[in-house]
């Protein structure tokens, strides 16, 4: 065993009654020849202290307090040898939350769907972070054991046959990952060295230490973390939260060293694996090859498509969305990859991005709906909900036609009437106070009265979010349904699109009607009220 504990004079592992002392080989690591049985549970103590999990833990089938337990990683049984990796651009990301994709919520459970995604013809899923969080439930951004696996899900024996089960049917599999912050409950990252710092703030509180004193340690916790995603559980990419907060002035960015060390864990499995970054600051040097000064990942959210697609949609202007509402918004993201490319931003009241549309559209990642855009409302309500379902149908058939690659957020398919609210367990009173009044708070930007906003804490918030899988085959269901996979099914028969070859262009007496084109697909759309007819050559 190998520990990173440059906090500490001495580090033991804990074994029931028994202590293993490590030796303490330089200023950072302790090191024992320690090789237990795989189903051991043990500990760590640092200078004598009690003992707690070990930061690598790569099992804690008792939550985030309790002991650590030994995987033997080269004894799972995989069948995909065959598997070469993912093949990006996707023709659709399906986005799901395990806790709530099913009744059971669990792995095992979510495999029963594979078929109901093939018929659908998602090629790529995309799991909602599961690294071990505390709880019965939650959506998995505060988790605190990064390379655990989450015990309620099925833990890294459910995560590995999901995995390989997918592969077997074609699927690729990408992670949501979590390394901006970690969760306030369990996280005893602090006790083995500086993994955070006091110099920068985040939205969450502690950021982690990515370019202070001993920040070589922090630095390789999360990309061999990153790594062992790829390498032990056959994994096809990672999905990396909110980089914004990634708060680096390193010569060389955490995130170019986080790229290219993911993607040489690929091509030493023979595999192609992809990283999608979520960011706000539109800056295309995310996706441009580091030969030319970028950090190399392979793709980005584009939150500037959404959000100018949901305006026209909703007629909502509050908060972010003032800065969306026209229908030269939307164009610009379908042929330029987003709107914002350096041009002034009222809600910033400033300059904001840089352009991109240079970039291969592949490089981006388009959505009607996501985990994000649904949870960040009062209830947690869907776009149909919002707006009607043929509204929900006009801004699919933008989504996924689009030149850049569509992801789609679980039940959307259907036009499911399930709210994705965001929720949490958390025991500390205090804690769960704050989470509750600080959502309150947030909302205020959009006008919701804080009486309509649902409370995470609340058991029913977390219940109500459960999918409810009953009558995909009635309408107005099963006609959703059919449509989604009648646009993705012609998505597949489309030519790629490079960059420059969409154009969007608005027309119409209101304004707000867009001609949409790229190579195979001529897509046009009135975002009025009037009654319009429109004819195509």
């Amino acid at each position: 065993m190998r520990l990173w504990a440059p906090a500490a004079d001495l580090a033991e592992i804990v074994v029931g009654d028994s202590r293993v002392r490590l030796t303490k080989v330089d200023r950072h690591h302790h090191v024992a020849d320690w090789e237990p049985e795989p189903g051991t549970d043990y500990q760590v103590s640092l200078d004598g202290g009690e003992p707690i999990p070990d930061p690598r833990s790569p099992f804690q089938p008792d939550g985030v307090n309790g002991p650590s337990r030994v995987v033997d990683h080269l004894g799972y049984p995989w069948s995909d040898h065959q598997w070469k990796g993912v093949s990006w651009p996707a023709s659709a990301i399906y986005e799901l939350h395990v806790g709530t994709f099913t009744p059971e919520g669990t792995f095992a459970a979510a495999e029963a769907k594979f078929d109901h995604l093939i018929r659908l013809g998602i090629d790529v899923i995309e799991i909602m972070p599961v690294a071990e969080f505390p709880g019965r439930w939650g959506w998995g951004y505060d988790g605190v054991h990064l390379w655990a696996p989450r015990s309620a899900y099925g833990g890294p024996e459910g995560l590995k046959h999901f995995v390989d089960v997918a592969h077997g049917r074609g699927l690729a599999v990408i992670l949501d990952v979590v390394y901006n912050h970690l969760g306030p409950i369990g996280n005893r990252l602090g006790e083995f060295g500086p993994y955070f710092t006091d110099v920068y703030t985040t939205p969450w509180g502690e950021a982690v230490n990515l370019d202070g004193s001993g920040c070589d340690g922090v630095r390789a916790h999360i990309c061999e973390n990153a790594q062992m995603w790829i390498r032990d559980y056959h994994l096809d990419g990672l999905r990396l939260d909110a980089v914004h907060e990634f708060l680096d002035t390193s010569a060389n960015h955490i995130l170019e060293e986080l790229a290219g060390a993911v993607h040489w864990e690929g091509a030493k499995a023979g595999r192609s694996v992809v990283l999608i970054a979520e960011s706000d600051k539109n800056d295309p040097h995310l996706v441009s090859d580091p030969q030319v000064g970028g950090f190399g990942l392979d793709a980005v959210w584009s939150d500037d498509f959404h959000h100018s697609l949901h305006a026209l949609l909703t007629g909502e202007r509050s908060g972010y969305y003032s800065d969306y509402g026209e229908a030269e918004d939307l164009a610009a993201a379908w042929a330029q990859n987003w709107t914002y490319d350096g041009c002034y931003s009222p809600a910033r009241d400033r300059r904001h991005g840089r352009p991109a549309e240079h970039l291969d559209p592949a490089h981006f990642v388009v959505f009607l709906q996501n985990h994000d855009q649904i949870g960040n409302r009062a209830r947690g309500e869907r776009i149909s909900q919002q707006s009607g379902l043929a509204a929900q149908r006009l801004g699919a058939a933008v989504t996924l036609l689009a030149p850049q690659v569509p992801l789609i957020f679980q039940g959307e398919e259907w036009g499911a009437i399930t709210p994705f609210p965001y929720f949490t367990d958390h025991k500390d009173p205090a804690l769960a106070a704050a989470v509750t009044e600080g959502r309150q708070r947030e909302f205020k930007a959009f006008g919701w009265d804080p009486s309509d906003v649902a409370d995470p804490q609340d058991e029913r918030t977390f219940r109500s979010a459960v999918l409810d899988w009953e009558g995909l085959d009635q309408e107005p269901h099963g006609e959703m349904l059919a449509f989604y996979s009648g646009l993705i099914a012609q998505r597949r028969s489309l030519p790629r699109s490079s960059a420059g070859s969409a154009q969007a262009e608005v027309s119409g007496p209101h304004g707000q009607r867009l001609v949409f084109t790229r190579p195979g697909v001529m897509l046009a759309v009135d975002f009025s009220d009037q009654s319009v007819e429109i004819r195509g050559d």
